[in-house]
């Protein structure tokens, strides 16, 4: 990579940050492309993130991704966020144009096409999703459109209770989960916790019920002891290594207006993983 004077200057916020894969995609999006670009990562602590963000015009940075835990407190920070993340409440792709900082929510999308690429179709299912926090928003917003019926669970109720009535204001079919045990009813289980990031992790969900060909999904961009334990009842499991891949997609076409070449990316994230 030739960083020179003209060189943009791409990066993701969060804290901590040594363990994302996103420089390894970008950057290499960026070189299959021969676009003057940079991705860098950003160790941005909680009470200095307005600053950071007054940085971003300051130092004429082109665009970022925001990650954990910063993507709903930035949104105060911002010029305008785009009525999709304002549903959402989480920013995790900003533009600079013209010195106005413009939030995105690319999340959602890219959970939904990573689906789609493997086959699978939500169309008339019955969907739970354990975690009501950022990524169960983002993705909540777009499965609410096709599902027969939407089931939100979280151990905060205050939290799931605020989600749901949210949701509700555009999608009659989405409800709080009062109980999970009866794991087996559901056509498809979804992970939105960070619940298995750590090997000494409980599961988040009692796995003994799990019936063939559900479809269970884990956002943990990795195989963890909760789709290992799918694999063996006979599900289909999905990490979120492919949400990750097709979120990133779409934030650099925000920010290049150019389509990056797929299988560079994919290789990328695969040939980096921890």
């Amino acid at each position: 990579m030739n960083i020179n004077g003209r060189t943009k200057i791409t990066g993701i916020f969060g804290y901590p940050i040594e363990h994302t894969l996103s420089p390894a995609m970008h950057n290499a999006a960026f070189k299959a492309l021969d676009l003057n670009y940079c991705y860098v990562p950003f160790l941005v602590h909680p009470e200095h993130l307005e600053k950071a963000v007054l940085a971003v015009k300051a130092m004429n940075i082109c665009g970022l991704n925001i990650t954990i835990p910063h993507k709903e407190k930035v949104m105060p920070f911002l010029d305008k966020i785009n009525e999709e993340a304002s549903f959402i409440g989480a920013v995790n792709t900003i533009v600079n144009s013209n010195s106005k900082l413009i939030g995105y929510n690319t999340d959602g999308r890219g959970f939904m096409q990573s689906l789609a690429e493997k086959g699978i179709s939500i169309d008339g299912r019955e969907i739970v999703i354990i975690g009501a926090g950022g990524a169960c928003r983002a993705i909540s917003y777009y499965l609410s459109q096709n599902a027969k019926l939407l089931f939100i669970y979280d151990i905060d109720k205050d939290k799931v209770g605020k989600l749901a009535d949210d949701l509700r204001k555009i999608r009659k079919n989405v409800s709080v989960a009062e109980d999970i045990s009866i794991i087996d009813r559901f056509d498809v289980i979804i992970n939105a916790t960070p619940l298995g990031l750590k090997k000494e992790d409980p599961l988040p969900l009692n796995t003994s019920r799990l019936r063939k060909e559900q479809i269970v999904c884990d956002l943990i961009y990795k195989k963890t002891r909760l789709l290992e334990k799918a694999e063996d009842k006979g599900c289909i499991a999905l990490d979120g290594l492919g949400m990750l891949l097709w979120q990133g997609i779409f934030a650099f076409e925000l920010w290049t207006g150019k389509r990056p070449r797929v299988e560079i990316m994919r290789n990328a994230l695969v040939n980096n993983q921890i």
